[in-house]
């Protein structure tokens, strides 16, 4: 895997580091693919349960790298817009399995779409937020227009991405975006806390939970009920299921095998 991202993995939890510090970890197309073949690894390794994202240096990701011009306006034309499918940036919701956004420093622009498709965030204190694209006669690159205003409070979306201003981490924490603040200090620390957490559960389960968390975004509440029946089934007949009843009779720690 290219510099542009590190990749590492203990105890079924994958922590994956965009690693451009001098550049803020701005976007470019080597840490674009590169963390693309770490979603991807994360994905295919069933000995991977979770995963960590975070930033080397001051900032989780500053967006897209603007050295190359407008984000939205590379390498197309107009027409090409209907000729296949549509353009993506790296996107944890696209996974299989959760991802914890351990958010360290700036997050804004297209860094700020990438943590909102992680399943978990948390900030340090030095965190800072913001959609700045609007003051710069671009276009979110990433669907915050769409995700945002669906994961806090419309009110507080549409001043994010109307007025493109920042908000620190104890404003974020206000919204509704972040679940956690910590000392800068802390953040891998109760980062990996998490995640040990969550991998120690039963996989299928996990899965079928991240399943039904963005599945009834698209769908009316009898519908989003059915899917939720199905999954409870389909859990409910792997062996980890049948092992964490047997553990709690038996008042022991259940062992789950992914089956």
């Amino acid at each position: 895997m290219a510099d542009e991202v590190l990749f590492e993995v203990a105890d079924h939890v994958a922590t994956i580091t965009l690693n451009r510090p001098d550049a803020m970890n701005a976007i470019n197309p080597d840490l674009s693919a590169a963390l693309r073949e770490a979603y991807r690894r994360v994905d295919a390794d069933d000995d991977i349960r979770v995963a960590i994202l975070t930033g080397n240096g001051r900032a989780f990701c500053a967006g897209a790298d603007l050295r190359g011009g407008s984000p939205g306006s590379r390498g197309a034309a107009p027409g090409d817009v209907f000729s296949g499918p549509p353009a993506e940036l790296t996107r944890a919701s696209d996974m299989r399995k959760p991802v914890i956004a351990a958010v360290n420093g700036y997050c804004l622009g297209g860094g700020f779409e990438m943590a909102l498709h992680c399943d978990l965030l948390i900030a340090s204190e030095a965190a800072q937020f913001g959609l700045p694209e609007i003051t710069l006669g671009f276009y979110p690159l990433a669907g915050a227009p769409i995700r945002l205003p669906r994961s806090i409070p419309r009110a507080f979306a549409n001043e994010m991405l109307f007025l493109g201003q920042r908000i620190d981490a104890a404003t974020a924490l206000r919204y509704g975006i972040v679940s956690r603040v910590v000392p800068a200090d802390q953040l891998l620390d109760e980062a990996r806390a998490m995640a040990s957490t969550v991998a120690g559960y039963a996989p299928v389960a996990v899965r079928a939970m991240k399943e039904i968390t963005y599945a009834q975004d698209d769908l009316t509440a009898p519908q989003a009920a059915r899917l939720d029946t199905v999954l409870r089934w389909i859990v409910g007949r792997t062996d980890d299921s049948k092992e964490g009843a047997r553990a709690f009779v038996e008042k022991r720690a259940p062992a789950f095998r992914g089956e």
